[in-house]
């Protein structure tokens, strides 16, 4: 395999997976966000409140842009806002329920995805992909 075949590989890879990730996430129940807004939704996380600045660092976004995305959950009834105490310029984002079901299924989608992809390997490649996958994640990580 050349350079170009690894290429053309990981791009379809990269499409594969947000095509499957749309199709099995976005159903009639979450018709009304994006799989960019369940990644906003995964990247609050459904514990502690999170602020607005950590949120979009996470997701290597703007807080502007991060901001417009959360009223648009807000709005949807997915997530919720609160000032800080200590410092009010400070804003908190948690899930309401309704956050927390779609977080659940978003991560529902990925835990089946990994265990479909493991399945049919033996223990040594699974390891051998976890050290390349581990690689790809240290790479883009520090591209950042």
């Amino acid at each position: 395999m050349n350079k170009d075949q690894l290429n053309d590989m990981v791009v379809d890879l990269f499409h594969g997976i947000s095509y499957q990730e749309e199709k099995a996430v976005i159903t009639e129940e979450f018709k009304d966000i994006s799989n960019k807004d369940l990644h906003i939704i995964d990247a609050i996380g459904k514990d502690q409140p999170r602020n607005m600045t950590a949120i979009a660092k996470e997701l290597n976004i703007t807080v502007g842009t991060l901001t417009i995305a959360v009223n648009n959950l807000l709005k949807k009834g997915y997530v919720k806002r609160k000032r800080g105490e200590k410092d009010r310029r400070v804003v908190y984002i948690s899930l309401t329920a309704k956050g927390k079901k779609a977080y659940r299924h978003h991560r529902d989608f990925h835990h089946k995805m990994i265990e479909g992809l493991l399945e049919p390997l033996s223990e040594q490649e699974e390891e051998m992909l976890i050290k390349i996958m581990q690689y790809f994640h240290d790479y883009f990580k520090a591209k950042k």
